[in-house]
C-alpha cells in the first residue's frame, strides 16, 4: 500500500463511488474527481444521491479524511494512481462514443506526474486503453506509457440491486499495457479486492469485459425469442424455466423481459460489432441478439393493445401505467430502461402514459428521452389506480404490493412474471 498512497477516481457514478469507498475503506486517500457540481457537494456533505449507497458509508470516510470530492482536475499531481470511471455510450447509429474517455484523458494529462498509475475502467472495445488513451496521454503530459507512467485497464463488475454483491469480493481482471503496468496495477487493486485475476494485455481485459455482456445479451435475447414461441403453443416460458433450471449442471437460467436495460448489457455487445468490422469479421450471433431485444417493446405494446382489445377498449386514448421505471428491481437507475421505450411506443399510439416507481419519484434529464423530463411518479393509492385502463408491469420492484394492484385494477400486462402465485380474475392477467 506504500506506493499507493492517495489516487484518484475519476466519474462518482454508480461504479466510481462504489469503487471509490472500497478502496478508502482499505485505507487508500481517495480524490473522487466529477464534473457534475452537485456530486461533488454531496460527496463533502456526506450525502449519497444512489438509493443502494448509503450516506453513513460516505460520512465515515470523510470523517477519517480517506474520501474527498472535487471539480478540479489539477489536483491530478497529488496522486499516485488515476482509475478512469466514465460513460461509454453508443452514438446514434449503434457507434461506440468513447468521447468521455478521451476528454478525460486530456484533463488529466497536463497534471501528471512520473510514476503515475493510469486504469481505464471504462467498458470499451479492445484497443483503447493502449492505443486511443494511450496517445492522447502520452501528447498531453510528454510522459511515455511503460516508461515513464504505467497504463492498464481494468473492467468495472458492478450489480446494483444485489445485496450479496461486494466489491471487495468481486474478482479484478486487470491487464496492463507492459508487463511492470500489470504488477503495478495489480499491486493497487490487491489493496482494495481480494482476489486479482492478471491478464496478458489490456486488449485482453477489455475483451472479456465484452465476453461477459455479450454473452447475457445473446442468452437473454434466446429466452425473449423462446416466450413467443412458447406462448403460440400454450406453454409458459416461466414455468419451463423454473423446470429447466432444477438440472444440476449444463444449464444457467436466464429470464424474459420488455428489453434490455441499464449501462451495459444494451451497449457493450455493439462495441465488439462495432470494432469486428475493422477487421472484416461479422459478430452475426450478437447483432442477431440485439435485434431481438430492441424488438420487445414492440411486442409488448401489441401484447397491450390485444389485452386492451379485449376489454372492449382501443390502445388510443387508454390510460396506462407503467410499474416501473428502473431498468433492474429494487434499484434507482434508470439508464437505457425499456421502460422509456414503452413510453415512446405507447405514446406514439396516443395512450395516455404515467408510470410509478418508489425508487425515482421524479424523472431525471436522459439524452434520449429528454420529453419525459420532471414526470412525477403517480401516488400509490385505490383512487388513483383504479383510474388506468391497464397496468404494465415493466420493473419487478419488491415493495409493490401486488395484492392491491390485483383487487383494484381490472387489467394486467406482466412482462416479468411479477404476479405468478397471485390469483387473477378471468382476462385481468396477460403476459407480455
Amino acid at each position: 500500500m506504500k506506493d499507493y498512497k492517495k489516487i484518484a477516481i475519476i466519474g462518482l457514478g454508480y461504479v466510481g463511488l462504489p469503487l471509490g469507498l472500497q478502496f478508502a475503506r482499505s485505507g487508500v486517500n481517495v480524490l473522487g474527481i466529477d464534473l457534475d457540481p452537485s456530486k461533488v457537494e454531496s460527496i463533502n456533505n456526506g450525502d449519497s444521491y444512489i438509493k443502494h449507497i448509503s450516506s453513513k458509508s460516505i460520512q465515515s470516510q470523510i470523517k477519517n479524511g480517506q474520501l474527498e470530492a472535487t471539480e478540479d482536475f489539477q489536483r491530478i499531481g497529488e496522486v499516485d494512481a488515476v482509475l478512469i470511471c466514465v460513460p461509454t455510450p453508443l452514438g446514434k447509429n449503434n457507434e461506440p462514443d468513447i468521447s468521455f474517455v478521451l476528454e478525460t484523458a486530456r484533463s488529466i494529462a497536463p497534471y501528471m506526474k512520473a510514476g503515475v498509475l493510469i486504469v481505464l475502467e471504462s467498458t470499451t472495445y479492445p484497443g483503447t486503453t493502449d492505443t486511443d488513451l494511450r496517445k492522447i496521454l502520452e501528447e498531453g503530459s510528454d510522459l511515455t506509457a511503460g516508461t515513464d507512467f504505467h497504463l492498464a485497464y481494468s473492467p468495472e463488475r458492478e450489480d446494483p440491486g444485489n445485496p450479496d454483491s461486494d466489491v471487495a469480493r468481486i474478482p479484478k481482471v486487470v491487464g496492463g499495457y507492459t508487463s511492470a503496468c500489470q504488477l503495478k496495477a495489480k499491486e493497487l487493486y490487491s489493496n482494495a479486492v481480494e482476489k486479482v485475476v492478471s491478464v496478458s494485455s489490456c486488449r485482453t481485459a477489455e475483451a472479456a469485459k465484452l465476453l461477459e455482456n455479450i454473452f447475457r445479451s445473446v442468452n437473454i435475447a434466446l429466452v425473449n425469442e423462446l416466450k413467443g414461441v412458447y406462448a403460440a403453443m400454450g406453454i409458459d416460458v416461466w414455468e419451463v424455466i423454473e423446470a429447466a433450471k432444477t438440472k444440476p449442471f449444463g444449464y444457467m437460467p436466464f429470464y424474459p423481459g420488455p428489453g434490455l436495460g441499464g449501462h451495459c448489457i444494451p451497449i457493450d455487445p455493439f462495441y465488439l460489432t462495432w470494432k469486428a468490422r475493422e477487421y472484416g469479421q461479422y459478430t452475426h450471433f450478437i447483432e442477431l441478439a440485439g435485434e431481438i431485444n430492441t424488438a420487445m417493446p414492440r411486442r409488448v405494446v401489441d401484447c397491450v393493445s390485444e389485452a386492451l382489445n379485449s376489454h372492449g377498449k382501443p390502445l388510443n386514448g387508454s390510460k396506462v401505467l407503467i410499474i416501473g421505471l428502473a431498468y433492474k428491481a429494487n434499484v434507482d437507475d434508470d439508464r437505457e430502461s425499456p421502460s422509456y421505450a414503452l413510453m415512446e411506443i405507447l405514446n406514439k399510439f396516443k395512450a395516455k402514459i404515467a408510470y410509478y416507481d418508489p425508487h425515482i419519484p421524479k424523472i431525471r434529464p436522459t439524452r434520449e428521452y429528454s420529453q419525459w423530463k420532471d414526470m412525477l411518479s403517480v401516488e400509490w393509492s385505490k383512487e388513483n389506480l383504479m383510474n388506468f385502463d391497464a397496468i404494465l408491469i415493466s420493473t419487478n420492484h419488491n415493495g409493490i404490493n401486488y395484492q392491491e394492484l390485483i383487487d383494484w385494477v381490472p387489467l394486467i400486462i406482466d412482462t416479468r412474471n411479477a404476479l405468478a402465485g397471485y390469483p387473477t380474475k378471468p382476462g385481468q392477467l396477460w403476459k407480455a
